[in-house]
């Protein structure tokens, strides 16, 4: 009888965990989502930056390259790349330069990119060019995390708000690391008024969750330029806070199913 109740309890769980949005599934480690899923849209033509651009009035040094490798002992400040035609996006020779945002807008989305830093460096990718998720060389530290860490959704411009990643999930420098991110657009009504705040879903960093259900209610203090937030607004990955390099950048549609 204890095993025939044990056998139903255990079915009840795998029942409800069946039912469960796919942004609440534990995720299986291995290959990118966008080789076996459907609707995934690259955002790196393998070619050149086309595609993407800097702030009005901005110039950027980003250029596109086949490979991108990091040297720990003389140059680990720094990446090396090449401009060439590649599916790999690097933020110029000294990573210093404009940050780089899609011209195409969104709403609410997934998104997979995977990403390269020096030691030492930093960098961001926003949400609607608006919500920070961090990049930063987090990897061995052992304090308490802040929201300046790899995978913290950053703080307001007075420094209110924001959270830590839940875990240190880091790879070190000059390894390739990977964000799958869930984001839900805020909400606004005919007159324009916000009615919702921007929601960040989900966050896993090397398959790893670090952020689950976190309410952004405006942009966050590194955000600068024209944008403001909307319905729709483009990706935008930061470029002058030291060297980084993306590459398998996609997005897709939030299905409805999977809002929860």
């Amino acid at each position: 009888m204890k095993r025939f109740t044990l056998l139903l309890a255990c079915c009840a769980v795998l029942a409800a965990a069946q039912q469960l949005p796919d942004i609440y599934k534990d995720e299986s480690h291995g290959d990118p989502p966008f080789l076996s899923q459907a609707g995934w849209k690259p955002l790196i033509n393998g070619k050149d930056t086309s595609g993407w651009r800097a702030d009005i009035g901005d110039k950027h040094e980003w250029f596109a390259t086949r490979a991108v490798n990091w040297r720990r002992i003389f140059n680990p400040r720094f990446l090396d790349a090449s401009p060439v035609p590649g599916d790999r996006l690097i933020n110029g020779k000294t990573g210093r330069t404009a940050d780089l945002r899609t011209e195409e807008k969104f709403g609410d989305f997934e998104l997979y990119l995977e990403f390269v830093i020096s030691s030492g460096s930093n960098s961001g990718v926003f949400l609607h060019g608006l919500y920070e998720i961090q990049i930063f060389d987090s990897y061995g530290y052992a304090g308490p995390l802040q929201v300046g860490d790899n995978g913290g959704i950053y703080a307001d411009p007075k420094g209110h708000g924001g959270r830590p990643p839940l875990v240190n999930a880091s790879k070190p420098a000059g390894d390739w690391q990977s964000f799958r991110i869930w984001f839900r657009a805020p909400r606004f009504d005919v007159s324009g008024r916000k009615i919702a705040n921007a929601r960040v879903l989900r966050v896993l960093l090397n398959d790893t969750l670090v952020q689950r259900e976190f309410e952004v209610d405006g942009p966050t203090g590194s955000h600068k330029g024209e944008l403001v937030e909307a319905p729709m607004n483009p990706l935008m990955l930061q470029g002058d806070h030291g060297p980084v390099a993306f590459r398998n950048v996609y997005i897709r549609s939030l299905a409805a199913e999977a809002r929860p």
